[in-house]
Parts: C-alpha cells; sequence; structure tokens
C-alpha cells in the first residue's frame, strides 16, 4: 500500500533520491486550453463567460446579470445551512481574524539630518479576488483563510467567483461563509474563464488587482498566465504532509494524520520520518485498520500508493535534515518533545508541535492560515496572510541643503554608469 524505505546507514542523499515528488503544471494540453479561454474572455468579455459556463458547468445565462450573486441567492443558502454549522464558521472567522491582527504593518518614517525624511508607506491592495472551487470539492474553510486576512488588511473591494450548480446556483456553505467573511461581490462563475474575468475584467465583473485562492489545474495554469497582469497569492500544488516522530509517538494518531492529507487528491503525498521501526509497523497495521470505515479509501490508497512513504532514519537529526529538505505544506513533530526540535526547522509551510496538534487543527478552527507552499516551495513562499494584501510605498524628502551635501556623490554615480542626465537633474540644480 505505502512504501517502506529503510535509510537506516544509508546517508541523506540516498533518502533523499527515493522520495518521488509531483508535478501537475508540465501538461500542456491543458495549459493551451487555458489560454484559449484568457484571450477570449479577455477580447469578448461577459459573452464569453456565458459561453464557457454553459459548456464546461453546463449553466445557461440568459444575461450577464444572471452571473451576480442576488439577495435572494443570499437568503437561500442561510435557509439551507444549518443555525448550528454558521455558528461554527462564526467561532473560526474569530479565531483567523484574531491571529491575522498579529500581521499588520504600519506606515513608519525616518527624520534625519539637514531635514530629510525618509520613510516608507503600506497601504492595502484596492481590489481582490477570491477563486472559491464548486460542487464536491466546495471548501468554506478556505473562503474564510482566504477573505479573512485581505479584510484585516483593510482591502475595500473584495470580490469572490465560485461555479455555479445546474441550478444556478452556488454551493450554500460556500456563500455563507463568503457572506461572514465579508466579502463585497460574489459572482458565479467558474474555472479559468472566471481568472480570466477577475485578471481583465468585463462590464459585469470588476477587474482586480491580485488573485488568491484554490482550484483545479486549470484554475491554477490560469492563474500563473495572468500573473504580471494581476498578482496572485501561489500556484500551490496538491496536498502535502510528513509526520516527524520518534518512538513515543502513538502509530494510531500517526497514521489517521497521515489519511487525513491523503484523502485530498490521489496526488497527495504523505510522508512518516522516524528513528523508530517498530512504529513503522505499527503505523502500517493501523492504516489497514482506520482506512476501512473511511468514505475517501480509494483516493486515499491511491494516494499512498503513488506517493506516500514511511521512513526509517537513523536519529531524529536525520529526519530533521529530510524536513528541511523536503519543506513539506503540513509538518507535524510527533516526539516527546517537539520544543526542543521546532528551532532546527528551516522549511515548512505551518509546523504542528505535539501529540494533540493534528492538522486539522490548523485546517479549520485554530487561526493560522492553511494557504500554503506546496511541493518543496516553502523554501522561499510563505503561508498566506495580511502581508500578502498590502503593499509599499518609500516616501524621501531633501531639502535643498541636504541635497548639496551629497550631490557630488550621486553625480559621480550617474557619471560612472553612463547615465548623465541623472547626473545633470542635480547639477541643474545648483
Amino acid at each position: 500500500m505505502i512504501a517502506v524505505i529503510d535509510g537506516r546507514g544509508r546517508d541523506i542523499s540516498w533518502i533523499k533520491n527515493k522520495i518521488d515528488r509531483r508535478f501537475q503544471l508540465d501538461s500542456e494540453k491543458e495549459r493551451q486550453l487555458v489560454n484559449k479561454i484568457l484571450d477570449d474572455v479577455k477580447s469578448r468579455g461577459d459573452q464569453a463567460l456565458i459561453e464557457y459556463t454553459d459548456k464546461f458547468d453546463g449553466v445557461l445565462y440568459e444575461s450577464p446579470d444572471e452571473m451576480v450573486v442576488s439577495r435572494d441567492d443570499i437568503r437561500e443558502a442561510y435557509e439551507a445551512v444549518e443555525s448550528g454549522y454558521i455558528d461554527i464558521i462564526r467561532k473560526a472567522k474569530d479565531m483567523i481574524w484574531r491571529f491575522h491582527t498579529k500581521q499588520l504593518e504600519n506606515s513608519w518614517m525616518l527624520y534625519e539630518d539637514n531635514g530629510v525624511i525618509l520613510g516608507q508607506r503600506v497601504l492595502p491592495i484596492e481590489r481582490v479576488g477570491v477563486y472559491a472551487p464548486g460542487g464536491r470539492a466546495a471548501y468554506p474553510s478556505s473562503v474564510l483563510m482566504n477573505v479573512i486576512p485581505a479584510k484585516v488588511a483593510g482591502v475595500p473591494d473584495i470580490v469572490l467567483a465560485s461555479p455555479p450548480d445546474r441550478g444556478k446556483k452556488l454551493n450554500p456553505y460556500t456563500l455563507v461563509a463568503a457572506c461572514e467573511a465579508g466579502c463585497d461581490k460574489i459572482y458565479k462563475i467558474g474555472g479559468a474563464q472566471a481568472i480570466a474575468a477577475m485578471a481583465f475584467g468585463t462590464p459585469t465583473v470588476p477587474k482586480v488587482d491580485k488573485i488568491v485562492g484554490p482550484g483545479n489545474i486549470y484554475v491554477t495554469l490560469a492563474k500563473k498566465e495572468v500573473y504580471g497582469f494581476v498578482d496572485i497569492d501561489m500556484t500551490a500544488g496538491p496536498s502535502e504532509i510528513m509526520v516527524l516522530a520518534d518512538s513515543c509517538a502513538n502509530p494510531a494518531f500517526v497514521a489517521a494524520d497521515l489519511m487525513s492529507q491523503a484523502e485530498h487528491d490521489p496526488l497527495a503525498s504523505a510522508v512518516l520520518v522516524t528513528d523508530s521501526f517498530d512504529l513503522v509497523s505499527d503505523v502500517l497495521e493501523e492504516i489497514r485498520k482506520q482506512i476501512q470505515t473511511l468514505s475517501t479509501r480509494s483516493t486515499i490508497e491511491e494516494a499512498l500508493n503513488n506517493y506516500g512513504a514511511l521512513i526509517v532514519v537513523d536519529s531524529i537529526e536525520k529526519a530533521v535534515d529530510i524536513a528541511n529538505y523536503f519543506s513539506p505544506e503540513h509538518l507535524e513533530l510527533a516526539v516527546q518533545n517537539p520544543f526542543e526540535i521546532v528551532g532546527r526547522i528551516k522549511n515548512a509551510g505551518s509546523i504542528f508541535l505535539g501529540h494533540y496538534t493534528p492538522e486539522p487543527v490548523g485546517d479549520y478552527m485554530a487561526g493560522p492560515n492553511h494557504v500554503l507552499p506546496t511541493g518543496g516551495t516553502a523554501r522561499f513562499f510563505s503561508p498566506l496572510g495580511v502581508y500578502d494584501f498590502i503593499k509599499r510605498s518609500n516616501v524621501i524628502f531633501y531639502t535643498e541643503k541636504a541635497l548639496k551635501a551629497i550631490g557630488k556623490e550621486i553625480v559621480e554615480f550617474a557619471n560612472k554608469e553612463g547615465l548623465t542626465a541623472h547626473a545633470n537633474s542635480v547639477k541643474v540644480r545648483f
């Protein structure tokens, strides 16, 4: 079911070569289709959106106005969602909001000699577009995670797009989450065509400055292609988890946590690294036992077969080296004292400490963002946060006296680079 890699007595490079990584953004066929859709929506606007929604979602809008979520749509969604679930959404919202307020930045100024003022203005992005998957892949929690940091940052206009069902409705849980999070406009469009609409604008859908949110390969490729016209969060791939465990880890917990991510996608990655061979045997048995009751069994089995691994190493130090190499989206430290190890972790999207901090805590209720770098990109990417929804402008003020004091150096710099007009703009003042 899942590969067992005995890395005891082996060097790190041997173990690294045994860990399979997968890439989903190298399909030329899908990229060509996405580019066709982007160009079509860019040139034909709403009419192209209507045609692609009919083609891909089986929904024929009579007019562009039908793409916009109405008050009746919102009322019906709230009637369809259990009040207890709405309470859960609100509690999660409060936790996420509280965490992200700690990420707020302030503008600042420095006052130097000769009246010089230097500083930086921190301002929110003007308009953000959020994509939310529909159908079976509807994730209200992701709506909260993408919208709330933008609200905390002060973004004044947040629009959301999500594909409709055959009745021209959005998933009610997605819609309620969008309303609770504070979206300003919501559209019933999906796929690459929704990304195109938000990136380029149409008469009905406003052009945004940044697009965030998860989606299938077409959505991900579309975001990649429009980057530069707008900003994006990241080109996230399939989910992944690594559990770093010692002999005190509970095999039932470890097995459950590995499968919690494997159920996302047949391409999901679930890896255990441990210095205990006995734990590997026990985890294997727990997987066989627990998987029997899970509704997503077939997806879990495929993911574990393709991209799962149970790795045994000589020491926890080697396990840490492997974790830093792998740079996982989710890293659990199921060890006796995780606080002794966490300081040595360099690359991970989110780090979960101890035996009672399973990954789903971070997915739903803890507050830290669950939009995380995948595919090893935690080496240079960070979790989605308030800092993704702000922009900074430098501020410089020089007096005549201050410019004169440094003018010769500026002129020399400019002349050395062959930029005589740069030098002249200083010289002409004196």
